[in-house]
């Protein structure tokens, strides 16, 4: 193969390398094997951990810190990013993510400390909002986070209270009428690439919350406070969320997005790949690599790799991954080549050395191409 010039638009390595290091990585071993190929380094994100800093790298911006509740109701820091045209791009797993607790909390934990960044976004006159819903410790709906922006919430004896999963059931009405009027002034595009109803056999609490801790019985109780929320968002705001794609997502944040916030849900990765200008960026490629942390059937299904296929047109692509779980026949009916990094190694040894093992899996793969011209 010749390469004049290649796309290197990696996800982030969970748990080794975030998709800015991959990329910068890989795209070092480009550059000696091929010293005079263009290279373009596109970091890429779905909606998930590293997202904030993937749009940000892409159309400029700043990058603020705030004290916020975490899951398990501790104080933690949390960032999110206004980007240089005032759009706020907000990560719920910075503030109510699985990786922001201590332990599994799969009944009380609370996307209340993503509401809270949200109101830092209001205080700095953000209007534009970018949410980003992947990786939550979360079966509450939203209603923390929509507590956190002055909604109420009230049990049968007319009581307040913040809920969370295991309190769903208990709602008996929302109040409004101390919710931030900013919010109506505002657009709320979600990020999302999961098409799960609110509640049911393929909804947020049967589907994720296990998860997150949930045992079958607990999963059973969060689906039966879904429905309960499911039907007072009807009730309250005179739609029907629970069944719109996506309203399961983040343990129904979709849901709660859609509802309070008067939300968008949309693909993750197409919304990336539109900010990064990746069609612009791949029309004269010879060459995209991609890359994540396992290649297995759900990479081809919403994730990173499937927004690059659908752009892709016809350019080889790449997947340089910790671990390939996918066989022949599926590769070749997508046209990706996989290349592990794992290879004749164990995966932790994998993940205690990722650098060297991605530029091992880089210079591998390159061996093979054509650098006659250059």
């Amino acid at each position: 193969m010749q390469l004049n010039k290649v796309i290197i638009a990696p996800d982030s390595f969970k748990g080794s390398l975030s998709a800015k290091q991959a990329a910068d990585i890989i795209a070092d071993e480009v550059h000696k094997a091929i010293p005079d190929c263009e290279i373009v380094k596109i970091p890429i994100a779905d909606g998930g951990e590293g997202s904030v800093d993937t749009i940000l790298s892409a159309i400029g911006g700043e990058l603020f810190a705030e004290r916020v509740q975490s899951p398990d109701d501790r104080e933690i820091k949390a960032m999110y990013g206004i980007s240089d045209k005032g759009a706020a791009i907000i990560e719920m797993a910075q503030s109510s993510g699985i990786t922001k607790q201590k332990g599994l909390h799969p009944m009380t934990s609370s996307t209340f400390g993503f509401g809270q960044l949200i109101l830092d976004a209001l205080e700095r006159s953000a209007r534009q909002f970018i949410l980003c819903i992947g990786g939550s410790a979360t079966t509450d709906g939203g209603c923390g986070m929509a507590a956190a922006l002055g909604a109420e919430f009230f049990d049968e004896r007319g009581s307040s209270f913040v809920p969370c999963g295991g309190t769903l059931s208990k709602i008996a009405e929302i109040g409004m009428s101390r919710f931030d009027e900013r919010v109506a002034l505002s657009k709320f595009t979600v990020m999302c690439d999961v098409g799960n109803p609110l509640f049911g056999t393929t909804g947020a609490a049967y589907v994720f919350s296990p998860q997150k801790g949930a045992n079958p019985e607990q999963a059973e109780l969060l689906d039966k406070g879904l429905r309960n929320l499911g039907a007072l968002f009807s009730r309250h705001f005179g739609r029907d969320y629970a069944n719109a794609a996506g309203a399961g997502a983040a343990g129904g944040l979709g849901a709660g997005c859609m509802a309070f916030l008067g939300a968008e849900l949309m693909s993750g990765i197409d919304t990336i790949l539109h900010l990064c200008g990746f069609e612009e960026h791949i029309r004269d490629a010879d060459l995209i690599i991609t890359g994540e942390g396992k290649l297995d059937a759900q990479s081809f299904d919403g994730k990173v790799l499937t927004g690059i296929l659908s752009k892709s047109d016809g350019i080889p692509v790449w997947s340089v991954c910790g671990e390939n779980e996918c066989d022949e026949q599926m590769l070749s009916k997508y046209n990706v080549t996989a290349i592990e990094m794992s290879k004749d190694v164990s995966s932790e040894e994998c993940m205690s050395n990722p650098e060297r093992y991605l530029r091992n899996a880089a210079k591998r793969a390159l061996s093979g191409c054509d650098t006659s011209n250059h």
